[in-house]
């Protein structure tokens, strides 16, 4: 096996794991090439069928590209396609930038917030009703107890201290000091009642892997992360207002995987087009503490 088969190998083996020893499972899915080539491991795991609802938080402030490019695959590739928000703070206008909120507070507002109230199902929850091709009031409100998460650990210093089964408490806050051991390839899946788990199965892939990746499969991505002419892609995609662009020419995968290879971003980290990162002192510890991914 080549290094890409090792990782989707065990990229496999964990989503299989996660979904034999725990119940009540979703998938986050962000649209961005990491939680999009998670999708397609989960496809293959299970064999063209995803048995996992995919969750989606939507700030209302993502590009319309990749709210576009979610629909067309949930409905291409049968998604059970679920989104969430946190309606209060759109309508009290508690955003950035025509809002009241600084971007962190906004980031707390929209994503953490969103995310924690969607998992427990405390807020309304919107599934595609596939016929009708629109979402529909979801009427089931059980919580989720655990969530499958297309993190690196390379992409952001936070995310390097998690494991490949990483749990939170109740409600969904993150202890670092109480991560658990894993060796050899062996993963704890026994944990306390009311435990909530966030599942990896990208950690040790690298920005690298993954185009390899998309090329190899054919993977679909959004064209945000391809110049178009302007000398500009995205690296990492987020909410328009706090997510900017970097200087590249490469018009396909070839052409960001020779970037990456030549090692035209060594020394610039991947979300440093992400605002919120540099606002909240160059990390997101603090907030992923509290939930956000």
């Amino acid at each position: 096996m080549n290094h890409l088969d090792k990782l989707e190998n065990k990229s496999i083996h964990i989503l299989r794991e996660a979904y034999a020893s725990f119940k009540n499972l979703c998938m986050l899915w962000s649209i961005g090439k990491d939680s999009t080539v998670l999708l397609w491991l989960a496809r293959k795991a299970f064999f063209g069928h995803v048995p996992i609802p995919l969750v989606h938080i939507d700030t209302h402030y993502k590009i319309p590209e990749m709210i576009e490019y979610r629909d067309k695959l949930a409905l291409e590739w049968n998604l059970d396609m679920i989104y969430g928000e946190n309606r209060e703070a759109l309508d009290e206008k508690e955003t950035y930038p025509d809002g009241r909120a600084t971007r962190i507070e906004c980031c707390k507002n929209l994503k953490t917030a969103a995310l924690r109230n969607t998992l427990s199902g405390q807020w309304p929850r919107y599934r595609m009703n596939h016929e009708k091709k629109a979402y529909e009031i979801d009427k089931n409100t059980e919580p989720y107890t655990g969530v499958i998460v297309g993190v690196r650990a390379d992409e952001e210093g936070s995310r390097s201290k998690e494991r490949y089964f990483s749990p939170r408490d109740r409600n969904n806050d993150w202890d670092i000091g109480d991560q658990p051991p894993e060796f050899w390839g062996q993963f704890k899946t026994d944990f306390a009642p009311g435990t909530h788990l966030r599942i990896h199965p990208l950690l040790d892939w690298t920005e690298l892997d993954i185009w390899e990746y998309i090329k190899r499969e054919n993977i679909p991505t959004v064209s945000l992360y391809y110049d178009q002419g302007e000398g500009k892609r995205y690296r990492s995609l987020g909410c328009w207002p706090c997510t900017f662009p970097v200087e590249s020419n490469a018009k396909d995968v070839d052409g960001i995987i020779m970037e990456l290879k030549t090692g035209k971003f060594a020394n610039i980290a991947e979300r440093s087009g992400r605002a919120q990162d540099k606002e909240d002192g160059g990390g997101l510890e603090e907030l992923r503490k509290g939930g956000y991914m």
